[in-house]
């Protein structure tokens, strides 16, 4: 036992021993971060590095990965001064790097992973990101990775402060995200971004993986509208929420084990908000079902829908409030501009262009980009019939190009619950924007917002699953703990420290990210984490509109 306890003994100073080396070593280390995809040709070329240490007139390199030639040769200039816990940060510009290939930094005998350049590095990754949905699918869906669950959604209605026996068929649908909620507002919002992808390009977007004829995008958009329609119980009144907040109580389990799966009520509710992004869906919805699929019973279901809820606006709260206090809107203006204009596309009345005209001066531009925050996508509608609306957008994208400037990644925006989908908006106005203008002028704040996503942060890591070499495995989604994997996975991404650790979340595991985390910019790749790292439907809609049109699909 002795001569046991001694042998012990000498591990356990080696290993101590080991650790100090291990930390000074990785005090000498530099961390360069960028995107771990690669980059398209034209595009702007940037890295970050974090360095303990001054590297003023340091070289360093990029070599092309398959021959070893030497690619570029930059210096590190201009040290950018302290970022959280390093003192030296630099951006490397290789703009100048076109030539389609795969290569790696190198930094004295430090390597980095690599990276690609050409017009197909985003292909498949819109693809990733449409599986999700198919994981988020409930009831009788042919779901993926689960089996069929929920099946008696609602077994109760509550209208205001009355609970309601009432049982209405609302099966189906997506959960909105690691829970098994079903929420209207984002399931019309994620519903509208995939008909609005598909339509603003069909060539892009008309990926037909399972090889059945039709639109993989438009056939899950499918599975949206067809639990819309049924969220329509009453002429004045919405389904807005499946399930109430006893949902995050009962720990973790597959949905088709939840026990509360016969005991799910269903709020009732409405207001201008809620028609606003409802219409728009549907009335779109009637074209793409009209046009590309001959089938005029189902497109005329969803204009008479789209009619019927815009026709009660002028007796709707303004913004509706029903639910559990989640997914409340701030304002009405520019979801109604939006419903109002895709109505006057589907309809040409002249009536429902002067309501959208309206709507859309009242609501302004908003600055920002969420599943609330839409109102670019009623600008870009109407500017292609009124083409001042396009400065509203332009004005967004000003604001982002000032913001910049202020901090070490470029962002665009201020870091908040959400940041991820908030920073591909910045991507996706500026796509909408350069449609109608062909003005490249915000390409840069646009491609620094995309790039993030994929690794040009402080962590280093690419918040889409699969994708990269360093990428957010443990998300808050309860499928995903339990199946071990998540495809197509988007993480919501970085928020303020202090609006984290209000939540005083109970992590799983030490955060080996720590040294890269600051007051304003914290993340954690942990399970527990519902702020930084769950990924919803509105989150992953966002994403595909952006890397679908980033694809080199011809």
């Amino acid at each position: 036992m002795l001569i046991k306890s001694k042998i012990i003994f000498v591990m356990i100073i080696l290993l101590s021993f080991q650790n100090c080396q291990t930390s000074v070593q990785a005090e000498s280390e530099i961390f360069i971060h960028f995107n771990q995809l690669g980059f398209l040709p034209n595009d702007v070329k940037t890295a970050i590095v974090l360095s303990y240490q001054k590297l003023d007139g340091k070289q360093i390199f990029i070599f092309n990965s398959k021959n070893r030639q030497k690619a570029f040769t930059g210096y590190l200039t201009n040290n950018r001064g302290q970022y959280g816990s390093f003192p030296f940060t630099y951006i490397i510009d290789f703009s100048t790097l076109k030539e389609t290939g795969e290569y790696f930094f190198q930094f004295d005998q430090q390597r980095s992973f690599t990276f690609r350049m050409g017009e197909n590095i985003f292909n498949g990754l819109a693809d990733s990101l449409l599986q999700f949905f198919k994981i988020q699918r409930c009831g009788y869906t042919d779901p993926f990775m689960h089996r069929v669950c929920h099946i008696s959604d609602a077994t109760s209605i509550i209208d205001g402060n009355k609970v309601n026996d009432r049982r209405v068929d609302v099966t189906g649908g997506w959960h909105d995200a690691g829970d098994y909620i079903k929420s209207l507002n984002t399931t019309a919002y994620a519903t509208y971004m995939l008909l609005f992808s598909y339509e603003f390009d069909p060539i892009k977007f008309g990926f037909d993986n399972n090889k059945n004829g039709a639109p993989d995008i438009l056939e899950e958009a499918k599975i949206g509208l067809d639990w819309m329609l049924r969220a329509y119980i009453d002429k004045n009144k919405f389904i807005t929420l499946v399930q109430d907040m006893r949902d995050h109580d009962v720990g973790w389990r597959m949905p088709e084990d939840d026990p509360l799966g016969f005991d799910r009520p269903a709020f009732v509710g409405m207001g201008k908000n809620l028609i606003g992004i409802y219409s728009a869906t549907m009335a779109l919805a009637y074209r793409i079902w009209r046009d590309k699929f001959q089938y005029p019973e189902f497109a005329n279901q969803c204009l008479t829908a789209a009619q019927d809820v815009y026709s009660i606006r002028n007796i709707a709260a303004d913004v509706d409030s029903s639910g559990t206090g989640v997914y409340l809107d701030k304002s009405f203006e520019g979801k109604m501009a939006l419903g109002a204009v895709e109505l006057f596309i589907s309809t040409n009345k002249q009536s429902f262009l002067n309501d959208a005209v309206t709507y859309a001066d009242s609501a302004d531009s908003d600055y920002w980009w969420s599943w609330g925050d839409i109102n670019s996508l009623a600008h870009y509608r109407l500017a292609k019939f009124i083409p001042r609306f396009a400065v509203y957008i332009s004005k967004n994208l000003e604001e982002f190009n000032k913001k910049k400037n202020d901090n070490l990644f470029g962002n665009g925006v201020s870091l908040s619950w959400g940041t991820n989908v908030t920073l591909l908006g910045v991507t996706l106005q500026n796509i909408l924007y350069k449609k109608l203008t062909n003005d490249s002028k915000y390409d840069s704040v646009s491609v620094f917002s995309r790039d993030f996503i994929l690794g040009r942060n402080a962590w280093g890591i690419s918040f889409v699953y699969g994708f990269g070499k360093n990428y957010s495995k443990n998300f808050h989604h309860q499928i995903s703990f339990l199946k071990g994997k998540l495809p197509g996975g988007f993480a919501a991404g970085p928020a303020s420290k202090e609006l984290v650790e209000k939540s005083k979340i109970p992590y799983d595991k030490p955060d080996h990210y720590a040294k890269f985390q600051t007051k304003e910019s914290y993340y954690r790749d942990d399970r527990q984490d519902y702020i930084t790292n769950e990924p919803t439907i509105t989150g992953n809609a966002t994403a595909m509109f952006v890397f679908g049109n980033l694809s080199g699909r011809k």
